[in-house]
């Protein structure tokens, strides 16, 4: 099946399925980059599949893919999305408040000191995606002269990057778990809302965020 088609497919399937919390217009994109990402695990001599432990605990759906490149480089992804635990029509009993819908993608390049998936590793990532935060007080935002961001509603889009630092244990032939210091950096532009349950807008304006950028702890096969 060609490409296009099959990406096509899961797009309208998944906008279907969860009302459009997130701007449907950037979901293509993001389902070429996974489909391109498991098609890249052909020309790899090992493959990790991760889960991102701390991400499952804030109901992120999410996968991870880590290929080999050289002795000691590899190559990966994480992509994560949690959109579907949400509905946007404020009167519908399963509307929440507090929410912090989001999806993400956030490649990287990671050099190895020992071996590949042993051992201590560091790494660099670019991260980008789109979010409807909403009874949220994010922590480490330079800009706070909004006031309280509990008491807002803010949709729109964020990108950046970061430094990280790691150890992996060997569990089994097939089975690691990771640990790992994420640092970076977040540029989100939004739009602002006069609550968390309305529509009014107030607002649009920039962020900057400096701080953990990554969950901590990963468990994975390859």
């Amino acid at each position: 099946m060609r490409t296009d088609i099959l990406v096509e497919k899961l797009y309208r399937r998944t906008v279907n399925t969860h009302n459009k919390e997130i701007n449907n217009s950037l979901m293509k994109p993001f389902f070429l980059l996974v489909f391109l990402l498991c098609s890249a695990g052909a020309f790899s001599q090992k493959v990790a599949l991760k889960n991102n432990l701390t991400y499952d605990t804030l109901k992120t759906t999410n996968l991870s893919l880590e290929f080999s490149m050289r002795r000691k480089w590899t190559l990966g992804t994480q992509v994560g999305m949690n959109f579907f635990f949400y509905t946007r029509d404020p009167t519908s009993s399963l509307y929440k408040e507090k929410k912090f819908s989001h999806w993400l993608v956030r490649p990287g390049l990671r050099y190895w000191t020992y071996a590949l998936f042993n051992d201590w590793f560091f790494g660099l990532h670019t991260h980008g995606g789109q979010m409807n935060i909403g009874d949220v007080d994010v922590p480490f935002v330079l800009q706070k002269g909004d006031g309280n961001m509990k008491d807002h509603r803010y949709e729109g889009y964020f990108w950046g990057g970061g430094l990280s630092a790691g150890y992996q244990w060997v569990l089994s032939n097939r089975l690691n778990i990771e640990a790992s210091l994420d640092i970076g950096y977040v540029h989100a532009r939004y739009d602002k809302y006069k609550c968390t349950t309305c529509g009014q807008k107030l607002d649009k304006g920039d962020a900057a965020y400096i701080g953990p950028s990554g969950p901590p702890f990963r468990l994975f096969t390859c």
